[in-house]
């Protein structure tokens, strides 16, 4: 991370700068398409480049598994390694393309990524672009994926990361543009910021950028509570603030906050937001004849920006930057497609494998049918904010590979549209491919029926193509004919493996009821289909664990546009769900064992008591009882037996790979906050009571029990008097 005085000296090069030029040259450098200042050896710039799982939008480079597959695999080192190897792209095409004059949109070094905002609600297009719904998840990966992307050195960022959408951003998206975002303190600090927190104070997250919405009446983008009280004064933010693209224009056009542009202009900057991506702050001069605002003020958000491009090593003398070393030649290498292919492994979750059918002999099968829209479709791959990969394998193309050197037929079918009736306009009846689906069955041993989603269903509002216009999903059953592919297929009598492949939680209790396993890939990446492959021919094990809840028919879900917690995600609702968050099956079996507790460094007994400051070593035996190798998440649950506490918390996770009757000993630490709770005014207690902590592979909820088999390790934790933290 870079030093306080580095980060001194940035500010006062770029302060240097600033006070040499015009009041127009100032206004045009605070939009994302900053102009060049020659006379000033200052070169053209876009600020607005993306890497959410990957390089986007800017030609080839690795395809990771989109954000919530990654958010899967919970494992916090592969996701550093994932945004180191992210940066490194990033770098070599930064060079490579600036080297031949290109300094265009998507070819910086300044990443809008990660998205951590909470998943709260299913239905929302962007979901998948996030690490699931959980704050504690989400903080731990997040932390890891920016400390990947900007690097270890104390001179120089790698690439500068950006935290969005700042904050209690979540949909729906057909309103965005002018939705107010009502949230109580409670779930504001219990829910939406700690995951914006913990990238600010412990990542040096370089760029935080606002969301569409306004939050408790204020548009984020100008929002006195979100970006000066919170980002600026509580939590000491030293980067430099952007908007969301064309979010500013929305202040006056849907929002009605101001009566104009320049107005929104002047609220969006009084109130800390440095960066316009868009092209409105060339109001800004209209604004500071009107003394609405300030060149003190225009002047300190140049500062900020300028400082990120001497920060990377683009602006200024940077001979001594070892970034400076990465050349195109790191594009698209062995390496990163072998991490790629170790994300998408770990990212695939096993829900069900009745009878053990998983892994498939192929020394048994003669004939394997593929079936299903997903089969061979790229885009549900890799999701959306995607780059373009040098290859591409879809689950198709990985079984076919899979079984080379063997006697086993692949036979194919796309069963349905993804989301239509028939695959042509002109084609009859409706379900026109269902005959050739079942010829397949009839003469396939066993059938991978391949459904879901892919991002012209689920996605961002305004993005070419999304079907349902808005981005959100109308529902959570499978969409067109697929539901009914699944009915006709499984009906022939042969096994049948369903595989669904989408970025949200959808309803797969009829999956479950009928099908002999049920795989949920997510978007599993360029990669995605030779992973799978090595899953269902029993070359790996799975290992990936639900970052959402999956809901079950007969749940009842909250209004969308409610952002209280209250019966949403696995902390807040009382209903059953069909899958629960956390949960996931191996080929192998693991036991979890506490060995031993101690308090600050000192042993202690079954009698645990807590205080303010006291911090809690649980060191956990586990042990791999199976005969394949596999992966491990051991989480760590904390529950208040209190009625207006959440069900349950993840406070604590660590994901370990143990070989076949290995042992490891995982130490989870507990802090007095991992106890705490916020109460009605947004004030973090650790309250007097009784607390219950889990430990084992998934939730302490009736219904992972029910899926497993397994219970986890428990203990009690007592705090005698109510203290604020």
């Amino acid at each position: 991370m870079i030093t306080k005085e580095r980060m001194t000296e940035c500010l006062n090069k770029a302060a240097e700068l600033v006070a040499q030029m015009t009041p127009e040259e100032k206004v045009y450098q605070l939009r994302n398409g900053a102009p060049a200042i020659d006379r000033l050896g200052i070169p053209s710039y876009n600020y607005w480049n993306e890497s959410l799982h990957g390089v986007a939008r800017a030609g080839i480079a690795t395809v990771f598994p989109q954000a919530i597959g990654l958010a899967a695999t919970f494992d916090e080192e592969l996701l550093e390694k994932v945004g180191d190897t992210v940066s490194t792209e990033g770098r070599a095409k930064y060079y490579g393309q600036f080297k031949y004059g290109d300094h265009g949109i998507y070819k910086g070094l300044t990443f809008w990524a990660p998205n951590i905002n909470i998943f709260r609600d299913p239905r929302w297009g962007r979901g998948h672009e996030t690490y699931g719904e959980d704050p504690y998840l989400t903080s731990r990966l997040g932390v890891r994926f920016v400390k990947g992307i900007q690097g270890d050195d104390s001179k120089y960022l790698k690439a500068a990361a950006c935290a969005k959408h700042f904050a209690v951003h979540s949909g729906p998206e057909a309103v965005r543009h002018g939705f107010n975002a009502v949230c109580n303190k409670q779930d504001m600090r219990e829910t939406y910021l700690p995951a914006f927190k913990a990238l600010v104070k412990e990542a040096g997250v370089e760029a935080v950028m606002g969301a569409y919405n306004r939050t408790n009446g204020e548009v984020c983008c100008g929002s006195k509570t979100l970006l000066k009280d919170i980002l600026r004064d509580e939590w000491g933010f030293e980067g430099h603030v952007t908007s969301d693209c064309w979010a500013i224009k929305d202040f006056h056009g849907n929002h009605g906050v101001t009566k104009d542009a320049t107005e929104s202009v002047a609220l969006a900057m009084n109130n800390g937001c440095d960066l316009n991506c868009g092209d409105i702050y060339q109001y800004l001069l209209d604004a500071v004849d009107k003394g609405l605002t300030t060149w003190e003020k225009i002047d300190k958000a140049l500062t900020r920006v300028l400082a990120t491009r001497f920060k990377l090593g683009i602006l200024g003398d940077s001979k001594d930057n070892k970034y400076n070393e990465i050349d195109y030649s790191y594009v698209d290498t062995d390496e990163a497609r072998e991490l790629n292919l170790k994300a998408s492994l770990e990212s695939i979750v096993l829900l069900d494998n009745k009878n053990g059918i998983l892994p498939l002999d192929a020394s048994k099968i003669k004939t394997i049918g593929v079936i299903g829209p997903n089969a061979d479709n790229r885009k549900a791959l890799v999701g959306n904010y995607e780059g373009t990969a040098s290859e591409y394998v879809t689950v198709v193309n990985g079984i076919r590979e899979a079984l080379i050197g063997t006697d086993t037929r692949v036979m194919v079918s796309e069963g349905c549209h993804l989301y239509k009736n028939k695959m042509s306009d002109l084609s009859e009846p409706t379900g026109d491919r269902f005959a050739e689906a079942k010829s397949v069955c009839e003469h396939s041993d066993v059938v991978v029926l391949c459904v879901g989603l892919d991002a012209s269903l689920e996605g961002e509002e305004g993005d070419t193509g999304n079907e349902y216009g808005s981005g959100d999903k109308p529902n959570l059953y499978l969409p067109g004919l697929q539901g009914r592919l699944l009915e006709e297929v499984t009906a022939m009598g042969k096994p049948v493996i369903v595989v669904c492949l989408a970025g949200s939680a959808l309803y797969l209790d009829k999956a479950n009821e009928k099908a002999a396993a049920t795989v949920l890939a997510l978007y599993p990446g360029a990669q995605g289909g030779r992973a799978l492959a090595r899953i269902l021919f029993g070359k790996s094990s799975p290992e990936g664990k639900l970052p959402v809840t999956f809901y079950s028919e007969k749940n009842t879900l909250p209004d969308a546009t409610d952002y209280s917690m209250k019966g949403r995600t696995y902390r807040y609702m009382t209903q059953k769900p069909f899958y629960p968050f956390g949960y996931g099956l191996s080929y192998t079996k693991f036991e979890e064992k506490i060995k031993g507790i101690e308090i600050n460094n000192k042993p202690v007994s079954s009698d645990l008591t807590i205080g303010k400051g006291d911090v809690l070593d649980i060191y956990v035996d586990v042990q791999n009882t199976g005969s394949y190798e596999g992966g491990v998440t051991v989480q760590c649950y904390v529950s208040f037996e209190d009625n207006d506490a959440p069900v349950r918390q993840l406070k604590g996770l660590k994901k370990i790979t143990l070989a076949p009757q290995a042992k490891e000993t995982v130490k989870i630490i507990l802090t007095d906050a991992s106890f705490g709770l916020f109460d009605e005014e947004g004030i973090l207690k650790l309250n007097k009571g009784s607390y219950v902590v889990s430990i084992g592979d998934s939730q302490p909820d009736e219904r992972s029990k029910e899926l497993t088999g397994t219970s986890c390790c428990t203990f009690k934790v007592n705090v005698a008097q109510t203290e604020e933290l």
